[in-house]
């Protein structure tokens, strides 16, 4: 698909895995980048693997779940480039698989403050710079998990995280309408990063027993992404679920 020339692009959470694929694709594209995430170096290395065509990439460090952080970025978007096109909503982290009743209350707290608050963080600054720019208008994709539909055992913090995503999907898609600006929600089953590395080896199951699951190429997540960001305006995927054909999902538990 074509992208206009022009066209911004930020991706938080951009560092590795899923963020990392999805930005270079989106560079690829045709779209110049914004890279956010805690870590300068990774993005860096996020940076340097933009070589397919001449292009401006910005790799701005920055914690999503701290307003003043996000605030900088947006101001830094704005003076660098002027506006923002797509926001790819990516940042997010998980707990460890225990009991709810083992679960430390900042363990839930680090989840909620990344997941939910950086991605509602990073709507709001890309709401606001959208809204107002000329010509008006964007798309905000979110990444939600698929377990924003179905939870792994032990797993509360990122599954209610994930089900609180599809609630501000829902919400921006219908407030962004009197300003161009869609809004997309991307759920993901098994994409191959770092992240799912121990499901070669075996996880949990909803029976307790651990069993390996299938996992997919994480390409197939940055070709969707790309696909949906090039989209124009007055079109949008409302909800992609994109999984390993074989993992247990449909039917879990």
């Amino acid at each position: 698909m074509t992208v206009p020339s022009n066209k911004i692009a930020l991706v938080t959470g951009a560092g590795s895995g899923i963020g990392r694929a999805v930005a270079v694709a989106l560079f690829d594209a045709g779209f110049e980048l914004v890279l956010a995430g805690r870590r300068q170096s990774m993005l860096d290395e996020t940076a340097g693997l933009c070589t397919s065509r001449p292009g401006r990439v910005l790799a701005q460090a920055c914690d999503v779940s701290k307003p003043a952080a996000v605030a900088a970025l947006f101001d830094e978007i704005q003076s660098t480039f002027g506006r923002l096109d797509i926001l790819f909503n990516n940042a997010g982290l998980s707990a460890r698989g225990v009991s709810i009743d083992e679960l430390a209350f900042d363990e839930w707290a680090a989840v909620v403050d990344v997941n939910l608050t950086g991605a509602f963080l990073c709507a709001q600054g890309a709401f606001r710079l959208m809204r107002t720019q000329r010509p008006m208008g964007g798309r905000i994709i979110n990444n939600g998990s698929i377990s924003a539909s179905v939870p792994r055992p032990f797993s509360a913090p990122y599954t209610a995280t994930k089900h609180a995503i599809t609630g501000l999907t829902k919400s921006l898609s219908l407030d962004g309408r009197a300003f161009d600006i869609a809004c997309s929600q991307i759920d993901i089953g098994n994409a191959e990063t770092a992240m799912t590395d121990p499901m070669a080896a075996g996880v949990r199951q909803a029976d307790g027993s651990i069993c390996p699951e299938p996992r997919f190429d994480v390409g197939h997540v940055a070709e969707a992404v790309v696909y949906m960001a090039a989209l124009p305006l007055s079109a949008n995927v409302q909800f992609m679920t994109l999984m390993a054909t074989k993992m247990p999902f449909i039917g879990r538990g």
